[in-house]
């Protein structure tokens, strides 16, 4: 097995001893002053990896150009994101993941999703996004799902975001200021699988430039304000829908 790096390919199976003859300090990849600029898609991707921390990078590409996600990772555990510039996409599969102090703009924000595609049954659980900043972007933090998939997005943190001048901002806690074209807080659920357990805690959404503040948007959203919110938040429903509770009082009946 070998692994490539932009200054060469060198064997990865060596013998401790061996790798002390190669380099002073034995690291299997290891990126030094990189800088990424322009990637035709994805500047960097995880798949299938576990215990990864990506610290101290910097990715940039044009403001209009098409999916070019700043890093993406997806089938992965244990993932630690810092200090970085540009967004993340995170896909199915994925289980631990920690990103903190990103900055983002312009961009497509920082998305779970999409998840689901063709009927597909997708997994995601226990992200957490704090201190980040996204500025001039389409979307500020989203959970985006196909009509048909299956599977279930839980445990999901959003503390300490501030955004600039966004279109569609959704939820997380903070100040931002957003487009008037478009709702500050958008929860479209299905109509089948009911969004639940929804907390929000001082959220403060304010219009970039006119003093008009649009109302949030909810469908099938179950969940709770735990502080006033701006704008006010009065389209989550309360508790859990019927169909959840069914689910539950069959499977203690079934388990009794």
């Amino acid at each position: 097995m070998e692994k490539e790096t932009s200054g060469g390919t060198f064997p990865a199976n060596l013998t401790r001893g061996q790798m002390a003859r190669h380099c002073e300090s034995p690291v299997a990849l290891s990126f030094f002053m990189s800088s990424n600029q322009n990637s035709p898609q994805f500047h960097f991707r995880f798949d299938n990896c576990s215990n990864v921390t990506i610290d101290t990078i910097c990715m940039s590409s044009p403001a209009l150009s098409p999916n070019t996600d700043g890093i993406h990772v997806e089938n992965t555990e244990l993932i630690g994101i810092y200090n970085g510039d540009d967004c993340v996409s995170i896909g199915a599969g994925n289980v631990s993941i920690n990103i903190v102090n990103v900055t983002c703009g312009p961009s497509h924000g920082i998305s779970i999703g999409s998840l689901g595609k063709q009927n597909t049954r997708a997994y995601v659980a226990n992200v957490t996004v704090r201190n980040a900043v996204i500025r001039h972007s389409d979307n500020g933090v989203r959970i985006k799902t196909w009509q048909g998939g299956s599977g279930s997005v839980s445990s999901i943190s959003f503390h300490n975001i501030r955004m600039d001048t966004m279109m569609y901002p959704t939820p997380a806690s903070g100040e931002r200021t957003y487009d008037v074209r478009s709702p500050p807080i958008y929860f479209g659920c299905s109509d089948s699988v009911p969004c639940t357990n929804i907390t929000l805690s001082e959220v403060e959404l304010l219009p970039a430039q006119v003093d008009f503040i649009s109302d949030p948007f909810c469908w099938n959203a179950y969940g709770a304000t735990e502080t006033l919110t701006i704008p006010p938040l009065s389209c989550l429903s309360e508790g859990l829908p019927q169909s959840i509770m069914d689910i539950d009082s069959d499977k203690c009946y079934r388990g009794s």
